[in-house]
């Protein structure tokens, strides 16, 4: 085992793929106080805490301490800094040669070459740092090299690419990694070329491969390189991680793979120029990642003059904790969408002007006065249904006498109102012959407008070239001015309009505009004084897209909050507000959420609220910068074959093992309700007969009192009466031949604790992994997993032997 900890300086967390990882793990202190980690809950009825991990680093040339100018990291020993943590596994070579090549393994830490491994290297290689270098001279070759005792088919050889050679003024130069036939110049593999920045995969015969496939070389995508074979066919891969794989090149196996021994060689040369060295690292290695966040502090440490860095990282769930209140759901989907300029005109009452939130620093709306008299009131009404906000009141004493909303923009702005612009507001009225918005430019020769016509219907006016407004009747409802709220979104690239997220016009003609920057909202250059509400007046500019087709699905924001939306795809929703491209999910039970649209919340206590609601599991990947959500499906009946392993009492690492039996998670009485909707209650009278009353309120998001009821009783019939189960199960996994499956083990994985001893009620106990704490140190990796009893989730399938025990297992699914 090689324990791999790599940090990311400079990079940010939350864009992973920008990330150029180095790796500290021979600066960790894994003898004494090792690698520390948590993950998940402490049961099945706790959320998930965010993850964290502490380790103790050596800091003697000071490499380690912020600020520290002469720090091979200056200046990225800061807070936050990204920090990923995996162990690689090195599999022991066992039998009799011919070996798989999965077996050629070497982790180079012992600064010796290994004469078992690669008995026939050359050229002045040597093993430094932890690592494998291979000169790269003018004029010369050098290599790690095997004998030739391994075979490729149906197994695979892997190896880091630690640090590449530089071009150095060589007119060529090139890194290899290749696994070679019996025939002097037939063989596969990778070449990295630092000339030309390339990483061709190549199956070379004579030394050359007109078919080679080329890529243009990524530190970060092909930090790691794999050639697999499988099946009848050839795979090169890469990876940034050692662990999750992309393949490159696929090609049918010549017959020499399967019918020789090979040998592999990890080469070195050059042409010209000046020498420097290729490393490679983990030869073989079976990478597990095991953390995946942000280091919270850099503390220096002195014990007299030995200096030790102690740093603790915590999960992605940091970064979501500390995101602002979400705006109400109509909002974030405006602001998701990149608007140019947004105002949503929800100030408080005492507001004289409304501000942008696009962040593109426009300035704000001022109310403009025309004539004497009118009002214009913020917080005066309602807003869109869903909102939980208010909007302003315009009141005008006449068309052309009252107050409106204006802005000059600025020049900063003019060169955006070049593209296709869309615009989108929301607009309560009973009055017609009134402006919604327009924009226009300084000389005038361009302008835009939404408006109101005489007949109630919606227009959109123009100018290109100063003259007088065509207008463009827009084909819909007639009935706008009813004072119900609307929805009205105007893209002039596709000339369509959409009102109440219903497109009702496709054939509209405006010619591109230029340079409009001056804004006005309720009225339009002293006129047509809006009389009634507007709120979440947007603008987008745009070249090859259209933004009106997503801009119209706001007014399901606005109206329901997505009310009715499956659990899955409400959880991917909040993920994005987030700034989290996509969440995984696991499991296929997802009910219709009800509607969470008012702003205020926390980002993850919205998706607590989906995940509690829907009895699933919200949690930080331990490998990626993402989210992954299971319904309470993937916990149902799990298939034996589903364990990710299973593991003797004896091997156990303990001397106390305890079989809990008490009321922690006793429930037998629910009230529960939804919003708008009945509260009803479930009971266990049989449980409360014999235990007394253990009640416990639910309310959660869902859309029908019948699914509510469903969920209480989920509930009560789990816990009415819970049995005897193992919380607690620790494991030295390090020393256990199963030792990759402990690894895989993660939230809702199963596996079974088998010949428990006399005294216990089961001979085995299957267990659902809800959390573990985790402690790493040289040949030494010790789990304890929270468990709690996997019979709990289990549901009735009908003349099942197993799942329609009457009385046992016969719990409907929820």
């Amino acid at each position: 085992m090689a324990l791999l900890v790599e940090m990311g300086w400079g990079g940010l967390v939350q864009a992973p793929t920008t990330i150029t990882w180095t790796d500290i793990s021979r600066y960790v202190d894994v003898g004494q106080q090792g690698v520390s980690i948590t993950r998940g809950a402490s049961d099945e009825l706790s959320e998930t805490q965010p993850g964290t991990a502490s380790l103790r680093l050596n800091n003697e040339d000071g490499r380690f301490t912020p600020g520290n100018p002469s720090s091979p990291y200056y200046p990225f020993v800061r807070r936050n800094a990204p920090i990923r943590i995996a162990v690689a596994v090195i599999p022991p070579r066992t039998g009799t040669a011919p070996y798989p090549l999965e077996m050629l393994a070497d982790d180079f830490d012992d600064d010796r070459i290994s004469s078992t491994l690669w008995p026939a290297s050359y050229g002045g290689v040597t093993e430094t740092g932890g690592r494998a270098r291979v000169p790269v001279s003018p004029g010369a070759f050098a290599a790690y090299q095997t004998a030739r005792q391994w075979t490729l088919a149906g197994s695979y050889f892997s190896v880091k690419l630690a640090t590449p050679p530089a071009a150095n003024g060589s007119s060529e130069a090139l890194a290899s990694v290749m696994v070679n036939s019996v025939t002097a110049g037939t063989r596969i593999g990778f070449t990295y070329n630092p000339v030309a920045g390339t990483l061709r995969c190549v199956s070379e015969t004579a030394y050359f491969d007109a078919s080679g496939v080329t890529l243009t070389y990524s530190a970060i995508d092909h930090a790691w390189l794999r050639i697999r074979e499988a099946g009848g066919t050839l795979y090169w891969e890469t990876s940034s991680t050692g662990f999750d794989w992309t393949v490159r090149r696929t090609l049918a196996t010549p017959a020499w793979v399967a019918a020789e021994t090979v040998a592999v060689e990890l080469i070195g040369n050059r042409t010209g120029g000046v020498g420097d060295f290729v490393e490679f690292d983990l030869a073989g290695a079976i990478v597990r990642p095991r953390f995946y966040g942000m280091v919270n502090q850099w503390p220096v440490d002195w014990e007299g003059l030995a200096s030790t860095v102690t740093i603790t990282a915590t999960d992605l769930f940091k970064r979501l904790n500390r995101l602002p209140p979400l705006r109400s759901m109509l909002g974030q989907e405006i602001l998701a969408q990149a608007p140019l300029v947004y105002y949503p005109l929800s100030e408080p009452a005492e507001s004289a002007t409304a501000g942008d939130v696009a962040g593109n620093g426009a300035p704000s709306l001022s109310v403009t006065q025309v004539g004497v008299g009118g009002t214009l009131t913020m917080a005066s009404a309602d807003g869109p249904p869903e909102t939980g906000e208010q909007a302003p009141v315009f009141t005008p004493s006449s068309a052309t006498v009252g107050k409106w909303l204006s802005v000059d923009l600025g020049p900063q702005f003019e060169d955006s109102f070049v593209r296709y612009i869309c615009m989108e507001a929301w607009f309560q009225t009973t009055t017609t012959g009134r402006c919604i918005m327009g924009v226009h430019s300084t000389d005038l020769a361009s302008q835009h407008l939404l408006s109101i016509g005489a007949g109630g219907n919606l227009q959109i006016e123009w100018t290109s070239n100063g003259g007088a407004l065509t207008v463009e009747v827009v084909s819909g409802p007639t009935t706008l001015a009813d004072g119900n709220w609307h929805h009205v979104v105007y893209d002039q690239r596709e000339g369509k309009v959409w009102i109440d997220g219903v497109l009702v016009d496709s054939a509209l003609a405006v010619p591109r505009l230029f340079y409009e920057r001056v804004l006005h909202v309720g009225g339009y250059r002293n006129s047509r004084l809006w009389n009634g509400s507007i709120a979440h007046a947007a603008i987008y500019a745009t070249i090859t897209t259209s933004a009106g087709p997503t801009a119209a699905t706001h007014y399901e924001a606005g109206m329901t909050g997505y009310a009715g939306e499956d659990a899955d795809v409400r959880i991917a929703r909040l993920a994005r507000y987030a700034g989290l491209s996509s969440v995984t999910i696991w499991g296929s039970t997802h009910d219709p959420i009800a509607s969470q649209g008012p702003g205020g919340g926390q980002v993850v206590g919205r998706m607590r609220e989906v995940e509690s609601t829907e009895s699933g599991r919200l949690y930080a990947e331990r490998d990626w910068y993402g989210l992954a959500y299971q319904s309470r499906d993937v916990r149902y009946n799990p298939d034996p074959l589903s364990e990710v392993f299973t593991i003797d009492y004896a091997d156990l690492e303990t001397s106390r093992v305890q079989l809990s039996d008490d009321d922690q998670k006793l429930c037998n009485a629910v009230d529960a309700t939804r919003p708008g909707g009945a509260t009803q209650r479930v009971t266990a009278p049989s449980s409360i007969l014999a235990f007394g009353e253990y009640e416990q309120s639910l309310n959660i998001l869902k859309t029908s009192d019948n699914s509510v009821l469903d969920a209480a009783y989920w509930l009560v019939s789990r816990y009415a009466d819970p049995g005897p189960e193992l919380r607690e199960v620790p494991i030295e996994a390090y020393t256990m031949p199963s030792y990759l499956d402990i690894l895989d083990a993660d939230i809702s994985s199963y596996f079974s604790v088998t010949d428990l001893p006399a005294q216990a009620p089961a001979a085995s106990v299957r267990v659902t992994v809800e959390g573990y704490t985790e402690t790493i140190r040289e040949r030494s990796h010790v789990i304890q997993f929270h468990t709690s009893a996997t019979v709990n989730d289990s549901v009735w399938v009908l003349d099942d032997p197993v799942y329609s025990v009457l009385d046992s297992t016969t719990r409907l699914a929820y």
